[in-house]
């Protein structure tokens, strides 16, 4: 059996926020203050082994005792304070997406499967064909967000429509809509939210720069 790897803050995989599969939870089981989620699916686990990394509803988890059918996740105390799997219950339904490879399109954008912060689902607007979703944010990760950039909710990578300094809306299509969860959300429940890293980059570059400016004058 190939060993299996520890989940932490230094996970190098990557994903690219295109929803491969709805699955459900079949079990959420309390072990202390962390938890042991144990999830149906059936096409990301195809080619997946223990140890591999499937991202849930944005939050990138180790996979364990993968069969045809299902995975298990354990889950630390940190990542359910961080994300809304605590929330979970037997049947949530949650989005899927194995880790990239060197051969997958980028489809979306860089999604690290690391939970910036817990949104809330405003509300809806349904336009026929398609839908405008709302989401409200923490006022700590509004200097991420720009009109028109990227951002991972519930692991989907999306495009900000419109920003304002509480909550930003995003354009969602039927594919989304019909294979993500998006279909179950109520006003009222939170989200996981991650923004683009690119810009937590460009933010620690200018800030070390800014420092050492100052040091020479």
């Amino acid at each position: 059996m190939p060993a299996t790897r520890r989940q932490d803050v230094g996970d190098p995989n990557m994903f690219t926020g295109i929803i491969e599969e709805l699955g459900r939870v079949r079990s959420v089981e309390k072990r202390g203050e962390d938890a042991r989620i144990v999830i149906e699916a059936r096409t990301v686990t195809h080619g997946s082994q223990n140890g591999d990394s499937i991202a849930v509803n944005g939050v990138c988890l180790t996979a364990l005792d993968v069969t045809p059918h299902s995975f298990r996740a354990d889950v630390s105390k940190e990542t359910l304070f961080r994300s809304t799997l605590g929330s979970l219950k037997e049947g949530s339904p949650v989005n899927l997406e194995r880790a990239v490879t060197p051969t997958t399109r980028l489809g979306g954008h860089i999604v690290q499967g690391h939970v910036d912060a817990r949104g809330k689902f405003v509300g809806s607007e349904d336009h026929g064909e398609s839908w405008t979703f709302r989401f409200a944010y923490p006022r700590e990760i509004g200097k991420y967000l720009v009109f028109k950039g990227s951002v991972s909710v519930e692991g989907i990578s999306l495009t900000i429509a419109n920003l304002t300094d509480e909550y930003f809306d995003i354009a969602v299509i039927p594919k989304t809509f019909g294979v993500t969860n998006f279909s179950a959300l109520k006003p009222g429940d939170e989200v996981n939210l991650e923004v683009d890293v690119i810009a937590k980059y460009v933010e620690r570059i200018l800030t070390e720069q800014a420092k050492a400016d100052a040091a020479m004058s």
